[in-house]
Parts: structure tokens; C-alpha cells; sequence
């Protein structure tokens, strides 16, 4: 087929061809002490980390350890492989497993020797995706959680004013039913807060009553603080907020009153312009979602 291409091209026809030269001596195959080094693309990725990445990197090994059965092959990966990774993973992952944290330079395993005399890398910025991000919300997806008896008016200032800023805002309620003249983008159970960046409670009283007493709608709102997203609410919004039990005050949670709903955009614009907010991670530990 196709006249045998794709091949290789001869050298006549200018393809690759092997040097001639002539050797004299004793030829020997030798590899260079670099292919003894299996740590130092990996420290200087870890360290190339910005702070949640790093935790989240640390906590995917304590979640993937999790699941080894016998001991010492845990206390294996932790004193052979992450202690020539970096001290300090190596640390948090033995303290999440219950394991005794190596010493600093604690170098086990056949290649540590060689590897540990070789000059550590230096940090690379390009390597770390949160150290690039750009804040703004723009291609942002928005979720309005409202239901029958939500202030219409409201929810379309909203749309509109995060639509200018070029996010995408979608309104999310229990069911399909239209209320006020707007009809649901998406329901709570069908499309859940891991499919939105952020979340803001519109208010309306009967709304408010009805989100606060589903389950669904507090796993939604909770979810998302969990999740570190930013989470807005204006006048009765907030009975949502308090239902769902959220440590207040917290970072990236803005709230206030109907009449003070652009100082409360401003500021929810402004955190979900940072994409997730780290610093709420502590208190994000005690939210059940």
C-alpha cells in the first residue's frame, strides 16, 4: 500500500547514514553516573511546587499508600523513594500514614549513594500550574442556587453582571420549573458544585426556605466550600449559608444584605477571580461533604 511508505530513506537518497570511522583500541559500554540519579527530575519538581500543590502531592501519595496492604513496603516507599525526593513529603506522608518520619539525608535504596553526591536541581517556576494562573473570572462557570420563589430580579443582575465580567452564570435549582419568568439552566442533583467554579445564593425568602431544608442543596453549597470555591449571598441567601453550617467568617465567602449586593459581587468577583481560595483550607478540614 502507498507504494510502501512511510519508510526509511536510503542514505543514497540523502536518508541517515552510520559515519565510517576507524577504531582502534578496547571498546567498552559504560554509562555515565546520571543514569544511577532516579531522584533529582523529581525533587526539582516538587520544589518547583507551589504550597497546594505540594500538600496535594503529599496527599495523593497518603491516598495511593492508603491502599497497601503490608507495612513494609509503605515504610519501603516512604524512607526509599520520598526521602530522596524531598525531606519535607517525605515527612508529611509518613505523619498521615502513621509512620515515623525519616531523618533529613536518611538515603536508602541502591541508587541513593550516587544520586545524593550529585548537585541538587534548582526550582523551576514554568513547572507549577498555580504559579501561571491568570486571576479574573472570565470562561468562569457561575452556579445560581435558587429555586421557586427566588427574587427573579436579582438572579438577572447577577447573570448579567458576571456575564460582563465573562463569566458564564447558570441557574440552579431543585427541579426545571420556571419561576418569575427564568427557567433552570441545570437541577441541583444533576448537575453538582464540582461542575461550577463558584456559587452564589441570590435570595427570596420562599427560595431560601426550601434550599435550606434540601440536603442537596446544603451538600451543594458545602461541597463548594470544601472544594475551596468561592461563595456569595445576598439577603436571605445567607439563612442557605447558615443551614449549611459553614465556618463564618471565612475567606472567599461573601455575604450581606440586598441593598449592599455590589460591594457583595465586587467581593465574590475578586475571589472566584483567584480560582480556588487556599487559605480557607484549614477550615475547610472541618465541613462535612
Amino acid at each position: 500500500m502507498s507504494g510502501g511508505w512511510p519508510k526509511e530513506t536510503p542514505p543514497d537518497a540523502g536518508g541517515f547514514e552510520s559515519y565510517q570511522e576507524r577504531m582502534e583500541g578496547a571498546k567498552i559500554r559504560v554509562r555515565s553516573d546520571s543514569f544511577a540519579d532516579h531522584f533529582s527530575q523529581a525533587t526539582m519538581f516538587y520544589r518547583s511546587m507551589s504550597a497546594p500543590e505540594q500538600a496535594h502531592i503529599a496527599a495523593a501519595y497518603t491516598f495511593e499508600l492508603g491502599k497497601v496492604t503490608k507495612p513494609e513496603i509503605r515504610e519501603r516507599t516512604v524512607n526509599e523513594i520520598l526521602a530522596n525526593i524531598d525531606a519535607d513529603l517525605a515527612a508529611r506522608v509518613a505523619s498521615a500514614l502513621g509512620l515515623a518520619a525519616p531523618k533529613p539525608g536518611n538515603q536508602q535504596g541502591k541508587s541513593a549513594g550516587k544520586s545524593a553526591g550529585m548537585p541538587q536541581p534548582s526550582a523551576s517556576p514554568a513547572l507549577s500550574l498555580l504559579n501561571r494562573v491568570k486571576p479574573g473570572i472570565a470562561t468562569r462557570k457561575i452556579a445560581l442556587l435558587s429555586a421557586p420563589g427566588g427574587d427573579g430580579a436579582m438572579i438577572r443582575q447577577l447573570r448579567d453582571a458576571l456575564a460582563k465580567a465573562g463569566a458564564q452564570a447558570l441557574l440552579v435549582a431543585p427541579t426545571f420549573e420556571a419561576f418569575d419568568g427564568l427557567v433552570p439552566d441545570a437541577t441541583i442533583v444533576g448537575m453538582p458544585s464540582v461542575m461550577f467554579d463558584a456559587v452564589f445564593l441570590p435570595g427570596g425568602e420562599q427560595a431560601a426556605q426550601t434550599l435550606a431544608q434540601s440536603g442537596d442543596a446544603r451538600h451543594f453549597v458545602s461541597e463548594a466550600f470544601k472544594h475551596l470555591k468561592a461563595i456569595g449571598a445576598v439577603d436571605t441567601g445567607r439563612v442557605v449559608l447558615n443551614a449549611a453550617q459553614l465556618p463564618d467568617p471565612s475567606d472567599g465567602v461573601a455575604h450581606g444584605d440586598a441593598a449592599d449586593v455590589a460591594n457583595v459581587l465586587r467581593a465574590f468577583i475578586d475571589a472566584a477571580g483567584q480560582h480556588r481560595i487556599w487559605s480557607r483550607a484549614a477550615q475547610a478540614e472541618s465541613v462535612a461533604a
